[in-house]
């Protein structure tokens, strides 16, 4: 039983290292460098943004290169490895972010953010992303 907490907590671990580094990577290059955002995701990924389906890397470009330039500011990062069975031995992590943005032009904003990462060649791509902006 030792062993399998172990596991466990290893796993957490590197969840939680590879949603850290993601994070990082994720919001300065949305912030800084958002031509190459794309890169980011997988070929079969999907954004929702605000209740706004967007499919595939192509259309998730077109959608954040129409919007104004943002700042975003993290307050609270959550990773989780999702479970073997779920993801048929692929894997994957569960990234919960929180915090502000402020896009160009309008005021600062809460959002909550959901990322679904897969490792694809040692490296974490994005296969699901959900945007929220919330309200006050």
């Amino acid at each position: 039983m030792a062993a399998v907490n172990q596991d466990f907590k290893t796993n957490v671990d590197n969840a939680c290292r590879a949603g850290e580094e993601f994070s990082k990577v994720f919001y300065e290059t949305f912030d800084k460098r958002r031509h190459v955002l794309n890169k980011l995701y997988l070929d079969t990924a999907n954004l929702v943004w605000n209740g706004n389906v967007v499919k595939g890397p192509q259309e998730i470009t077109k959608f954040h290169d129409n919007l104004p330039h943002s700042e975003h500011k993290l307050f609270t990062l959550d990773c989780q490895p999702l479970p073997d069975e779920a993801t048929q031995g692929q894997a994957t992590v569960l990234v919960t972010t929180s915090g502000t943005v402020k896009f160009e032009g309008n005021n600062t904003m809460k959002f909550t953010q959901n990322f679904t990462l897969t490792n694809q060649g040692n490296v974490w791509k994005v296969a699901s992303d959900c945007f929220r902006c919330q309200e006050e």
